[in-house]
């Protein structure tokens, strides 16, 4: 069972109270304004900065289109 799709549409970034998009590949939700990933961990979404990862600049640009 995969994240819930429809999630995407209620959740927000924690910190900046932007959308998030979802790399499916990464299994990350990402904020392209704070440049963090946030990881998903057995279909849960882990919404703390403390858990997210930094994205290369190259990476948020990605995302950003």
């Amino acid at each position: 069972m995969a994240l819930n799709i429809a999630l995407l549409d209620i959740i927000a970034c924690p910190l900046c109270k932007n959308k998030l998009k979802l790399d499916k590949e990464k299994q990350e939700l990402i904020c392209t304004a704070d440049r963090l990933a946030y990881p998903v961990k057995q279909h849960i979404p882990v919404l703390l900065s403390s858990e997210a990862r930094t994205l290369s600049l190259d990476e948020a640009e990605k995302w950003r289109s």
